[in-house]
């Protein structure tokens, strides 16, 4: 068995973090598969204060959360580094890193479980956001420079997920037209090879998010 442990779920974007990282460093891990309606007690034991994926498991000990587990591999593990050498350069990775979680994220995910007009004044605020991250990029192929770093780590999701947001509903969030530049990060960062083969199965994700947002509509109905 490997030293290196990851709980994780077939279907959340916050593990894959993990797995990217762990994959751009070349660490050996073994892979957890749990069930968040049916909670191993191995997961409750190694995250008793959340209860939530990802955990990272390494020599018996555990790291919780997705950016403190980047920070701890970044720490442990020193070649090929997701930070910059540079102290600037490195707080504004994490900064851009916190902004798509706090407002990237929200933002899109307020759009995706509303309809009619709640749902267009959230994709305003959502396009409000991605321009943030589209002038970041400009003179860049990723956020972390010619390579992959912590903040295109941290912004992955975007790859994948949000495509299948715009399956699901007929938003339309990232486009050449509009965000031309991280149009192209979205395709430079997923067709890296370590990238690639990682997404979950695109029918997969698409059912799970379409049930999860009727499930969203109902209880806002019922509010």
């Amino acid at each position: 068995m490997a030293e290196v442990k990851l709980f994780r779920t077939w279907s959340s974007p916050f593990p894959l973090r993990i797995v990217w990282a762990l994959k751009l460093k070349d660490v050996q891990y073994d892979t957890i598969f749990e069930d968040l309606s049916n909670k191993s007690p191995l997961l409750l034991q190694y995250n008793p204060v959340h209860k939530k994926v990802p955990v990272l498991v390494h020599n018996g000990k555990s790291v919780a959360e997705s950016f403190v587990i980047l920070e701890y591999i970044e720490e442990t593990w020193k070649h090929n580094p997701l930070l910059s050498e540079d102290p600037h350069e490195r707080a504004a990775a994490r900064f851009w890193a916190k902004f798509g979680d706090e407002k990237v994220l929200t933002s899109i995910w307020e759009a995706f479980i509303s309809e009619g007009e709640k749902q267009e004044e959230g994709i305003v605020k959502a396009k409000e956001n991605l321009k943030y991250l589209e002038g970041e990029l400009n003179g860049k192929k990723f956020f972390g420079g010619e390579q992959i770093g912590f903040a295109d780590i941290a912004l992955g999701w975007l790859t994948e997920y949000v495509d299948v947001f715009e399956e699901v509903t007929s938003m339309k969030l990232i486009t050449e037209g509009e965000l031309p530049l991280l149009s192209e990060w979205k395709k430079s960062f997923a067709d890296a090879p370590i990238i690639k083969e990682t997404f979950p199965p695109r029918d997969k994700l698409v059912t799970k998010f379409q049930a999860l947002r009727e499930t969203n509509l109902l209880k806002n109905v019922t509010k």
